[in-house]
């Protein structure tokens, strides 16, 4: 393997990791809207 493939390989892994990382962040950190109850704000009517 030369040494731009190894480059390139390592530079993948790193991105790679730090995406993973990104996306476990940022699920933890919110909710999948369809595991709320239903809300008062969620079902009103508007008139308010």
């Amino acid at each position: 393997m030369n040494k731009g493939k190894k480059i390139f390989l390592i530079l993948f892994i790193i991105f790679m990791a730090i995406m993973l990382w990104i996306g476990y962040d940022i699920s933890q950190k919110t909710t999948f809207p369809g595991s709320k109850g239903n809300l008062k704000e969620r079902i009103s009517t508007g008139e308010e």
